[in-house]
């Protein structure tokens, strides 16, 4: 590239943290209406660059330039109004205010001194257009959304300052399909009027898809960069670990055993209508959907996080004993939340404290809590997946959100849970840690364990699943072998095709 191609320039960026040195001299360059891959595993150094360029850190050494011009921006505020807007992985919304509050903030319209309440109406609906979702309750508070509509409302925001450079970080880890074409239809047409996007994100498939050109960071170090359509995934993969990945969804041999799940018409106001299914010992159950259908309501009905209005609920063969999570660990089914930031994890506490939190009883003696104990089963836990961190005293916040879930998931094997509810298990995470993840779910499955997945990227499903059920309107349409589906025949049954109302008759027969 020239230098007056170049929309964003950064050269020789260094960053520590104490004795970590997370950044050790990143270059990036960037032709304005190119969009940008930026790879890596967790613990790369992105998060750590792309909030230096967004104003939340500043750089220890290096430089930056946007259209040709220095460029050190004081806050995210002044980066924002110098063209620079970031959306975070990890949602940044004011839950408490409205869509459109959340939308506006900070950039609402004004006249005479005073909030120009239509001006600044049509700007949020015409933000959300872009997105395809101009019919969202602008006046409903964001709290109110799943985290996938959240999203939504978080990429809207940066949209509204029509940003020079816009950084996306992971955003579709919580979209279906359907809105993830929305976003890409978006992209393509901010690409069209010049903006520079950088887009990071672990499925290495959509980076292809819709990126010009990669970076690829691993250990804080540019380690490749080059086109995209001279690329192929096992060369970036290979940049991105060290070594190859030949199989991302490993399968296990594990055979299926008796019933220890089932549920017969359950319901849950004001989401969830009616949902009839059987899982097996042994067996990795799928279950696909669009935003709003009613997946996540399921997974948190059968762990008692919402309330059951109706239907029938059997564990191993038993109606359970009692209704709270509580009883539901006791029973041997453990929940792995979609939210790990406001449901899933303490992030102000230590590894070992999350680790163990569900059963601090067998650390503890006489009401006083065993801390070596607890570290010690936390070390066993970070070494056997890997996770980066400085060690089991560590808070857990300081995190990457892909090391984050790792521990989220080893409580539910330390627990030791025998049922697996797992809600977007991968949302975050690198594909070397994917294919760890997956085969920890073959092995559970290998060992006798049910594995219940909700995932909104298809290809896991149909990579991982033994069965796959697809939810639309709230209701499980369709159960079926994994061979029995691809993605358009997911695709069909989740948007409520005509030709299905048999199968939903069908599928309600466990």
């Amino acid at each position: 590239m020239t230098t007056t191609a170049a929309a964003l320039r950064l050269t020789g960026i260094k960053k520590s943290f104490g004795a970590t040195r997370a950044l050790r001299g990143v270059s990036l360059e960037i032709a304005p209406g190119e969009v940008h891959a930026l790879i890596g595993e967790n613990g790369a150094g992105k998060s750590t660059l792309m909030k230096i360029l967004s104003g939340a850190h500043a750089a220890d050494e290096g430089t930056m330039e946007l259209s040709g011009q220095p460029y050190t921006p004081l806050d995210p505020h002044d980066a924002r109004l110098k063209g620079v807007a970031m959306i975070y992985q990890e949602l940044n919304l004011a839950l408490h205010l409205t869509a459109q509050e959340n939308i506006l903030l900070g950039s609402e319209s004004a006249r005479g001194g005073w909030i120009d309440r239509a001006a600044s109406r049509r700007r949020a609906q015409a933000a959300l257009a872009q997105l395809g979702h101009e019919s969202l309750a602008l006046d409903r508070p964001a709290g109110e959304f799943s985290i996938a509509t959240q999203q939504i409302i978080e990429i809207a925001r940066a949209l509204l300052t029509r940003p020079k450079v816009l950084i996306m970080d992971e955003p579709t880890s919580s979209l279906t399909q359907a809105d993830t074409e929305r976003l890409f239809a978006t992209i393509a047409r901010l690409r069209a009027q010049g903006v520079s996007i950088i887009y990071i994100s672990h499925f290495l498939e959509e980076c292809r898809r819709i990126a010009d050109r990669f970076t690829v960071l691993k250990d804080g170090e540019t380690v490749g960069s080059d086109a995209m359509k001279h690329a192929s995934l096992d060369r970036i993969v290979t940049l991105m670990t060290g070594r190859e990945v030949k199989d991302l969804y490993p399968r296990t041999e594990h055979a299926l055993g008796a019933v220890v799940l089932e549920t017969r018409a359950l319901a849950s106001a004001p989401r969830l209508k009616r949902a009839s299914l059987q899982v097996r010992a042994g067996e990795i159950f799928g279950f696909a959907g669009l935003i709003g259908a009613g997946r996540t309501d399921l997974l948190r009905t059968l762990f008692a996080l919402d309330r059951r209005d109706a239907g029938e609920v059997a564990i191993f063969g038993a109606a359970p004993v009692g209704e709270s999570p509580q009883a539901r660990w006791a029973q041997g089914v453990g929940f792995l939340s979609e939210n790990r930031k406001e449901e899933g994890l303490m992030l102000t506490q230590s590894i070992a404290d999350n680790l163990t939190l569900t059963k601090q009883g067998a650390f503890s003696r006489l009401g006083w809590l065993n801390g070596g104990r607890q570290r010690a089963t936390a070390r066993q836990w970070i070494e056997r997946l890997q996770v980066k961190c400085r060690d089991a005293a560590q808070p857990i916040g300081n995190l990457s959100g892909g090391n984050q879930q790792k521990v989220a998931i080893a409580r539910l094997l330390e627990h030791p849970a025998k049922i697996f509810l797992l809600d977007e298990p991968t949302r975050g995470i690198d594909v070397g840690s994917k294919a760890q993840i997956y085969q920890l779910i073959g092995d559970l499955a290998a060992s006798g364990k049910a594995v219940v997945v909700i995932s909104s990227y298809l290809p896991e499903l149909l990579g991982l699943c033994d069965t796959i059920g697809v939810m639309c309107r709230g209701e499980l349409s369709a159960i079926r072998p994994r061979a029995e589906w691809s993605e358009a025949e997911i695709m069909r049954v989740a948007t409520g095709s005509t030709d299905d109302l048999q199968a939903n008759s069908e599928a309600r027969k466990p």
